[in-house]
């Protein structure tokens, strides 16, 4: 099916006004960030943030117009605003469904957000280029390899990497016409915004949209039975972060690092962002962890070895294995064929298989905890 043009979505936006000056959205300079691709849409419009509450009406009318047009499948509106100082926008009042138009927002730690799902569990760094994707997809492949029902999902928002990895293209449909159905491969459900735009179109948007999105990927999507949902998070302790941890009934978050300093005092920082926002930390991984040359055998420690089990026996945390640099990980990960699937003998595959177990332990002992702590009602 033809998808719509930009200039189709403005034109039928122009007919919504803005309440008490009359103007039309369009020429007022409010819709900001749109984005299409193959009947998906979205953007966000451009308010004061003093009347954010009673513009709902017209971000859901704004939103009901565009998925009336011909060639729509999904409309994602949200409200956004500039604020006076350094003090983070606000959460948007509302978002649509990807399918459909209405729904609020969940309320934080909402247990209707992901009903069908046991587990949930973050993989997470507090720096960019440490391999947290290629790890995330090669734990997640792990966990399917030993029979658990798994789900990915690509929190990065700028910078997603999840189609490519897991080689998957297309874009999602809806077997229901509500709610979009999750792609699928190596048995894996997964999730992405990068299987709704192009793969080099930038995402310009506000952190409100970007809250909005990350919701709407797992509360307007099937993802059916899961024993556990592995997100891919973002680089850093940013707005995207803070959404997972306060918005998601997460199990616990994974950090993984490299073996030098400064990217252990980073990751120090992601696992202190998720212990201050009660998340447990359920150990710390080491990427990258040597090189052995392929031609003599030779080990290199080139970014130094053991930084993050000596980190993880100071913080008190479970250390879960160390990855080494090799090209096959690197090269089955960008041919979308990851190593567990593509080389499961192979020394990698075991390692990522062995860190699999550790998480699913981990997994089971956390929710054990939970349950043993949450109170009993005795009836005499």
């Amino acid at each position: 099916m033809a998808g719509v043009s930009e200039q189709e979505i403005l034109d039928a936006l122009a007919k919504v006004t803005e309440p008490g000056t009359g103007k039309d959205i369009v020429s007022a300079g409010m819709v900001q960030g749109l984005q299409t691709k193959d009947g998906h849409v979205a953007f966000a419009i451009e308010v004061d943030p003093a009347k954010g509450a009673e513009l709902e009406p017209m971000r859901k009318l704004a939103e009901e117009v565009v998925y009336d047009l011909k060639g729509v499948i999904s409309a994602t509106v949200v409200l956004t605003a500039e604020r006076a100082g350094n003090a983070p926008p606000p959460p948007a009042p509302g978002v649509g469904e990807m399918g459909g138009p209405g729904g609020p927002v969940p309320k934080i730690g909402a247990p209707d957000i992901l009903p069908g799902v046991k587990s949930i569990v973050a993989i997470a760094s507090g720096k960019g280029g440490v391999g947290k994707s290629t790890t995330a997809v090669n734990v997640a492949l792990g966990l399917a390899a030993a029979g658990h029902k798994v789900g990915l999902l690509d929190a990065d928002i700028y910078g997603p990497s999840m189609p490519r990895m897991m080689g998957i293209t297309g874009q999602p449909t809806s077997s229901d016409g509500k709610n979009l159905d999750a792609l699928e491969n190596f048995g894996i459900k997964v999730m992405s915004m990068g299987f709704l735009v192009e793969e080099d179109t930038p995402m310009i948007w506000r952190g409100p949209m970007v809250q909005s999105a990350l919701e709407q990927m797992m509360r307007d999507v099937n993802w059916g039975e899961l024993d556990v949902m592995i997100i891919d998070m973002p680089p850093g302790t940013g707005d995207a972060q803070l959404t997972m941890a306060q918005r998601v009934p997460l199990t616990g978050a994974i950090i993984v690092s490299t073996p030098q300093d400064i990217a252990l005092l980073d990751a120090r920082r992601g696992l202190n962002m998720f212990r201050k926002v009660d998340v447990p930390v359920l150990g710390l991984i080491e990427n990258m962890s040597y090189f052995t040359c392929p031609h003599c055998g030779e080990r290199s420690d080139i970014f130094s070895h053991g930084g993050a089990r000596t980190e993880a026996d100071k913080l008190g945390m479970d250390f879960l294995g160390e990855i080494p640099l090799h090209m096959s990980i690197r090269e089955t990960s960008d041919g979308g064929n990851p190593i567990v699937v593509s080389e499961p003998e192979g020394e990698h595959a075991k390692a990522y298989r062995s860190i699999a177990g550790k998480v699913w332990d981990s997994i089971e002992r956390t929710l054990g905890e939970q349950t043993a702590a949450a109170p009993k009602i005795v009836v005499q």
